[in-house]
């Protein structure tokens, strides 16, 4: 006799009673080991182990050879919805398949990055998709559906949305505070995640490393305030790696482990990534933590069922493993994909200027490609391993013949020299991986971090004839590259010997770069003409300096002094290179390995010096010269723009980029992408990385001072170039209940068949109320079309009216301004074909109340020299003053009614607080207090009446809360 399963084995029944089930089998101790990343096996249930975590940012990563796609910020430079769902999909299988003969492969995917690109020297600027909240979220949206799969109840795989919250920086990344402002944040950074989870395509979150006003984002209220109130389903938080421990030792925030993971699980985290597969150290700190009364049963329980809700959505407790589980180890790298995947790569290319007709390139064009990048195919941290792989120079050669294209380089020919004799590789070298990529927990294997320790070390010699020709890379901000004639990487393993052993450079910590040092000036090396002497080499990935030791290389705390022989420049071969040719093709860009990646921003938008000079060297050779970037984010490249005829950017473009520009260089498709953020001109018109006050420092497209000559961008948000030519027409826009539905005609008027991006903004009225600014322009819609020569397609858009709405921070609520509005039409946010007004019914923005409940510190309108700080652990902001303990806060159309006669304010710390309304002012001197949480309250005598701005100015470390006011004689006095 067969016993029957039991419940939660069940699929005929409701999922919240499959899960009860369970729930009610588990002893308290395995529902506590489920907590950690790597839960284990319930044997007695039949219950598999289970991992959270699998990376998947544009392919699968880390799990060996997988489809690989253009980064996330090429993704965005598509504009295309539909591909993105495409790209999920594929994704998705891709895990599926791969689980099948390798259960370590995780399918709770931790992808797409939903992080607004709000500054380009984000080191992980390449991970997200756009500077703007709708194209971002729309973009997240169909990924998420591709990922997800589109079955009513059962999941291709369950996507995570990174990084949960305001997180922009690599810079002191875990102990950074991002002050965001209540319409920053609501408008925003929540606007990017809220339409990907309210689409049912979400399984959860991951809390980014960093403070937001004051408190770690692990354990942030807006985790429960906010994303748990979008939508009915369960959604498991997962944390960052490390982050639950970062909560005592960095960031310091409590004062033991057991606080803290008490408090993040109450926070919302249910899945602790900590200490990699060791799962002992989070579990003995929840259960101490139950020990201690910090955390119940019933807290561990709704963390329990929140991954036992995504469990049983991926079919894993279905007796047939769903519908996704029949996928196959042939789903991986199949033709579908490989078409996709240049597809992608075609639809991500951005034509930024194109003059004198020099592009596409006619047949028979003999073509000089040059650059660092124009034979690679660059990979970053989180892409799989490269099936196929196309560069530039393949690409050309593919399309245009072998004997139409020559290549030049551009490296350094160099030799180095110490007192002991020049650097040498011995021979032979033994073929092999120069390391292994990061194994299928997603922690870092050893060997990617210290290297091949299986080769000789470099060593010295006497004779000139036997020394080693290397080739120098200048990659910019002191990073440097030494490669040997066979194409291997100097790399420093834990040995601490040198050996050219790497295939590129790579790992956590990248050990194949380099500074060049002047000896005793502690500057960069300079670069003279044929010879350079006196460097210290300085590796950077230890911090020791090159040296000598018995006759092998490695790195030490003291140097050799070494001298650089350049046997050639770079630009001198791509001069030679450029000279006999019909056009010259420049590939820049950056190694996604080395400057500006994941724990690294970039300190500039310039492009690295040495490329530099090979744009210019072939454009003084040959006038004919396009230079394409290939870069994980923005340049400044203004003297570019203005003496070159054509240039182009894609990021990575992944296994087809090499083919995918060349069949845009040659005209086989026209370029259609879109820039996904706005380029700046140059580094000045940047402001502080750290400064997340969107609207008060006037980043992004929506508040850039575009009429500000000097600040003007290079190429704007959603600008991008076509071999053809589109017009625009009969714009139409009505509201109709709670939607405005929108119309035009879009006409390819040129010779090409071609996409069109068709862009839709609306620009809301200037003077809505006193204080609020409101954006220039915000994108409301976009589609991306394709249209064969001369043909004409009506595009209609249906805009939600909740899309034109703003933080009403006088009465925390959501609200449509009044005034009109106008909606424009064109190909970027500065390209405008078409306006027409429209009128959604906004409502007058009534004056600030201060009677009931006074004001909050944070409601302010505009600030200068302040930051948002947590105003208790778990919930609550209060305001302080940075820099020089001066700050100012301004409250617009403050009403006091028939009069108030004092004030009080609820505060902490030590200093004073001057309220300033018309004629009327007094000051609140609030005493040194205990503690930063210990809020009390410190009255004035204080006499206002009518609507008028309040200006509060704080001095001191005085941490404000909130304001009240009394009438008549109640409070007044000081306290």
């Amino acid at each position: 006799m067969t016993e029957n399963p039991p419940p939660f084995r069940d699929p005929g029944l409701p999922p919240d009673k499959r899960v009860d089930d369970l729930l009610a089998r588990l002893t308290l101790d395995e529902r506590v080991a489920l907590l950690h990343q790597f839960t284990p096996a319930v044997e007695r249930l039949g219950i598999a182990a289970f991992r959270t975590g699998q990376e998947a940012l544009h392919g699968v990563a880390w799990m060996g050879p997988a489809t690989v796609f253009p980064q996330a910020v090429g993704l965005g430079a598509t504009w295309n919805d539909d591909l993105l769902r495409r790209v999920g999909e594929a994704v998705g299988t891709e895990a599926r398949a791969m689980r099948t003969r390798d259960d370590r492969v995780g399918l709770n995917l931790w992808a797409p990055t939903v992080n607004l690109l709000r500054h380009p020297l984000w080191g992980r600027n390449e991970e997200g998709y756009a500077e703007d909240p709708h194209l971002t979220s729309a973009l997240a949206v169909a990924y998420t559906r591709g990922l997800r799969g589109d079955h009513p109840t059962r999941w291709r795989t369950a996507p995570v949305l990174k990084h949960w919250l305001a997180h922009n920086n690599e810079t002191h990344r875990d102990t950074s505070n991002s002050s965001v402002r209540p319409r920053v944040l609501h408008e925003y950074d929540l606007r990017a995640f809220r339409a990907a989870v309210e689409a049912g395509a979400v399984a959860g979150v991951m809390p980014a490393y960093n403070l937001v006003n004051g408190r770690p984002n692990h354990v942030s209220p807006h985790l429960r305030e906010q994303l748990r109130r979008w939508t009915d389903e369960e959604l498991l938080v997962c944390s960052d790696a490390g982050a639950p421990s970062n909560l005592v030792d960095s960031e310091k925030y409590f004062d033991t482990h057991e606080e803290a993971i008490a408090a993040a699980l109450l926070a919302g985290v249910d899945s602790f990534t900590d200490h990699g597969t060791d799962s002992t150290v989070t579990v003995g700190r929840l259960q101490r933590a139950l020990q201690l009364g910090l955390l119940t049963e019933a807290d561990i329980d709704a963390a329990v069922r929140r991954q036992l809700s995504v469990r049983l959505r991926l079919g894993e407790f279905d007796p047939d493993g769903g519908p996704y589980g029949t996928a196959s180890a042939d789903d991986i790298d199949t033709p579908a994909h490989r078409e996709l995947a240049l597809a992608a790569a075609e639809q991500a290319v951005v034509l930024l200027k194109n003059d004198d007709g020099l592009l596409p390139l006619p047949e028979g064009t003999r073509i000089a490609v040059v650059g660092l990048l124009a034979d690679e195919c660059k990979t970053d941290w989180y892409s799989g391993t490269l099936i196929h792989r196309s560069t530039v120079l393949d690409g050309l050669r593919e399309r245009f013949g072998a004997d139409r294209v020559v290549f030049a380089e551009g490296a350094d020919r160099v030799r180095l020299k110490c007192a002991a004799g020049w650097l040498r590789v011995p021979p032979p070298a033994p073929s092999g991986p120069s390391g292994r990529a990061p194994d299928a927990t997603g922690a870092l294997d050893p060997a990617l971090l210290a290297g091949r320790t299986d080769l000789p070390p470099l060593t010295v010699c006497g004779d000139l004839a036997d020394a080693t020709e290397f080739a120098l890379v200048d990659w910019g901000d002191g990073a440097w590259t030494l490669r040997a004639a066979d194409g291997r990487y100097l790399s420093v393993a834990e040995d601490g010997f040198v050996r050219a052993s790497a295939d590129r450079p790579g790992g956590w910590v990248v050990q194949e770069t380099f500074g060049l040092v002047e000896h005793g000036g502690g500057r960069e090396g300079g670069r003279g003409g044929g010879h350079r002497g006196g460097l210290l080499i300085k590796h950077t990935g230890t911090g020791g300096y090159v040296s000598v030791a018995a006759g092998a290389v490695k790195v030490a705390a003291d140097g050799e002094l070494f001298s650089v022989e350049v046997l050639e420049r770079g630009e001198d071969a791509v001069a030679r290179a450029a000279a006999d040719a019909d056009a010259v093709v420049v590939v820049a860009g950056n190694d996604p390995h080395i400057n500006g990646r994941e724990t690294q921003d970039r300190t500039t938008l310039a492009l690295p010096p040495h490329q530099e000079r090979l744009w210019r060297a072939a454009r003084a050779a040959n006038p004919r010269t396009a230079l394409v970037l290939t870069s994980s984010y923005p340049y400044a490249v203004a003297d570019a723009h203005a003496e070159l005829p054509a240039l182009l950017w894609t990021a990575h473009g992944g296994q087809a980029a090499g083919t995918a520009l060349a069949r845009v260089l040659a005209g086989d498709v026209s370029p259609a992408g879109r820039l996904p953020q706005t380029w700046y001109a140059a580094d000045a018109h940047l402001p502080d990385l750290l400064d997340y006050d969107i609207i008060g420092s006037r980043q992004t497209y929506l508040y850039a001072d575009r009429h500000a000559a000097d600040r003007r961008p290079l190429y704007p948000f959603g600008h991008g170039l076509s071999y053809s030519a589109f017009t625009y027409g009969n714009l139409t826009a009505a509201r109709e209940g709670d939607v405005v539905r929108a119309a035009f005609t879009v006409t390819n008027t040129g010779s090409f068949d071609a996409d069109e991006v068709a862009q839709l903004y609306v620009r809301p009225p200037r003077d809505a109320a006193a204080g609020l600014t409101l954006p220039d322009r915000q994108l409301v819609a976009h589609r991306r079309v394709h249209l064969a020569a001369g043909a004409a397609c009506r595009l209609e858009f249906e805009l939600p009216l909740r899309d034109m709405e703003f933080w009403d921070v006088r009465h925390d609520r959501w609200a449509l301004a009044p005034g009109a509005y106008e909606l424009i039409a064109g190909a970027s946010s500065e390209d405008i074909r078409l306006t027409a007004p429209v009128d959604p019914g906004g409502a007058p923005v009534a004056a600030r109340p201060t009677r009931r409940d006074g004001l909050a510190a944070t409601g302010y309108d505009t600030q200068s020299g302040t930051e948002i700080v947590d105003r208790t652990r778990t919930t609550g902001d209060a305001v302080r003053a940075v820099g020089d303990g001066t700050g100012e806060l301004l409250f617009c159309d403050c009403d006091f009614g028939p009069g108030v006669r004092g004030v009080s304010v609820e505060a902490a710390g030590e200093g004073a607080v001057d309220l300033i309304a018309g004629s009327t002012a007094t000051t609140v001197t609030v005493p040194p207090t205990g503690g930063r949480y210990d809020y009390a309250p410190h009255g004035a005598v204080f006499a206002a009446s009518g609507v008028r701005d309040l200006r509060v100015r704080l001095r001191g470390a005085v941490r404000l809360a909130r304001i009240t006011f009394t009438a008549g004689g109640e409070g007044e006095g000081t306290a």
